[in-house]
């Protein structure tokens, strides 16, 4: 994956990179990107640079000549990097005050700035004065590299380790571990500190390795940051790379509908017994938990007391569908995206009466959405679609305006061209339980009743 899709870089983007391991190789990697897709690259530093790195930009220069001489070089170049001064071995960019001059002079499509200094370390709390992010800035990089893994927590392996060890108390010298670095790139006055409430937060966590055990490590300091609702997404990557994204974690929902009369069961049907003392709910819901979805949704209707209890004891939040008697599934998913917290960017839809649902298979569909795969994804069993289905927030809306009497799939079908399919190798996506012999059938299949 491009640092552009994983980024959602548009034109009119002001982004600033901040922290440590890879600020430098990211602006030139994007500004690279953008250039060759017909962008016009504007690149600059609020701090400042060594002069060495300069020889690393395509094309740098002042403002000597103004800013209608900046404009031409940039129509002609496509890839600029903007400075006012050197000084010693340092290159000093232009001051705050100049940013929204530029923007309003200079016809870039995007400034990209360097916004921050780590002496080239991995890993950084910001001293007072850093970082220096102007108010502009619509996207905001956080960076780490995951070389810092296993190092002494010591001013020669991270900038500025004593303002770290004096907010949490890890011990200076002691080896960094991956929930240290979470808990730095998502504190407010760490990681954090200075950025704008309106700009968008993409945590990068440089240098992250091959599939295999250092990519689920990876993963797992992706969801302790975003525990976060600042942080819309955490990718995964090394800018060094032809393709330096592998993957973006961001915040996922579930919605669980367990709205249902179950006319054909003669009682809610997410309440029958599955095992271990556990409803079909319940089962349901430990497999999202074992897949690590952190906000779900379980939408209930027809004996919502009950269904709201057994939601409580797994620790996730229940929503009530006014219209479950007569609205049909679409009333059911309306209510549960209406109950998304806002940072959510997709949401699984999930059937109430699927207990043979694995995490596994929910975790298929989770690494296509990292990966970049769709924000519309479905499993497919022998070529046939199942549930649950990923649904990416851009589609929400279209959801949300469908009348009485549609479907979700009528959303689903609409975008054919974006719906990507994941081949799951068991038939539990396409089965449920409606009829009490499809409970049975559904309980011998998994084992329960030989």
């Amino acid at each position: 994956m491009k640092l552009q899709q994983a980024f959602e870089v548009t034109p009119g983007d002001v982004i600033a990179l901040v922290g440590a391991g890879g600020k430098t190789s990211t602006l030139l990697a994007l500004g690279h990107e953008l250039s060759q897709a017909g962008m016009r690259v504007l690149a600059t530093t609020t701090t400042r640079i060594g002069v060495d790195q300069l020889d690393l930009m395509p094309f740098a220069t002042t403002l000597d000549e103004g800013m209608r001489h900046l404009s031409l070089t940039l129509g002609e170049n496509r890839f600029v990097f903007l400075y006012n001064e050197i000084r010693g071995a340092k290159v000093h960019g232009p001051g705050l005050e100049w940013i929204p001059r530029l923007l309003d002079s200079v016809d870039s499509d995007v400034l990209l700035i360097e916004a921050d200094g780590a002496r080239g370390l991995p890993l950084k709390a910001p001293k007072p004065h850093e970082p220096v992010i102007p108010a502009e800035s619509t996207l905001v990089v956080p960076i780490a590299s995951l070389s810092v893994l296993g190092q002494p927590l010591d001013e020669e392996h991270v900038y500025n380790a004593q303002a770290i060890d004096a907010r949490y108390g890890f011990g200076l010298g002691n080896r960094v571990k991956s929930p240290w670095v979470a808990q730095v790139l998502r504190d407010e006055e760490l990681g954090l500190r200075g950025v704008p409430l309106h700009s968008r937060v993409i945590t990068l966590l440089n240098q992250t390795s091959p599939p295999g055990y250092a990519r689920a490590r990876a993963r797992l300091i992706a969801q302790f940051i975003l525990r976060s609702p600042r942080i819309y997404g955490v990718a995964l990557g090394s800018v060094r790379s032809a393709d330096p994204i592998f993957e973006v974690q961001r915040h996922v929902g579930a919605i669980v509908l367990a709205a249902g009369l179950s006319r054909r069961m003669g009682q809610p049907k997410v309440l029958l017994p599955w095992t271990r003392g556990r409803s079909i709910l319940e089962q349901i819901l430990e497999q999202l938990a074992l897949a690590r979805v952190p906000n779900v949704v379980v939408v209930t209707g027809h004996r919502a007391g009950e269904v709201t209890e057994a939601a409580t004891r797994a620790g996730v939040n229940a929503v009530f569908n006014e219209q479950y008697a007569t609205g049909e599934m679409l009333s059911s998913v309306k209510a549960g995206l209406r109950g998304m917290p806002e940072h959510v960017s997709a949401a699984l839809i999930v059937l109430g009466d699927q207990p043979r649902i694995q995490a596994r298979v929910l975790n298929q569909l989770l690494v296509a959405y990292s990966e970049g795969v769709s924000d519309l994804i479905a499993p497919s069993f022998k070529m046939r679609r199942g549930h649950p289905i990923l649904i990416g927030r851009r589609y929400w809306p279209e959801i949300l305006a469908l009348p009485d009497g549609g479907a979700p799939r009528d959303v689903i079908d609409r975008h054919q061209d974006k719906l990507a399919y994941v081949t799951v190798d068991n038939d539990s996506v396409l089965r449920d339980v409606d009829t009490p012999e499809e409970y049975r059938q559904e309980r011998r299949l998994a084992g329960l009743d030989q």
